[in-house]
């Protein structure tokens, strides 16, 4: 008979992202390719958290819809009303470059 063990400090619990994808198209394929680049688990969530919110402070419009005015609007909206750091506005960056 094998007993459970504990999971130790250092070890990996993935973190699934069906909850940010909830059965959008657009989201499963960004999720789809991300996998088949074999980013990581946490940058997987994080860029496709910032689609998400992306998307719905745009009312859920396509981002291919909106252009550069679209990207500046939402990144003065994170800094003037969400009052994030450099750093983060950054990362949100880093994943529209991944999209795009």
């Amino acid at each position: 008979m094998q007993t459970a063990t504990a999971p130790d400090a250092n070890s990996h619990i993935p973190i699934d992202t069906d909850n940010i994808v909830r059965g959008s198209m657009l989201l499963g394929d960004l999720r789809d390719l991300l996998r088949r680049k074999h980013y990581s688990i946490s940058t997987e969530q994080a860029y496709l958290d910032w689609a998400r919110r992306y998307i719905l402070f745009h009312g859920k419009r396509h981002p291919n819809d909106m252009g550069e005015a679209g990207i500046v609007a939402f990144l003065n909206h994170l800094a003037v009303h969400r009052k994030v750091a450099a750093s983060t506005q950054n990362h949100f960056i880093s994943s529209i470059v991944f999209n795009r």
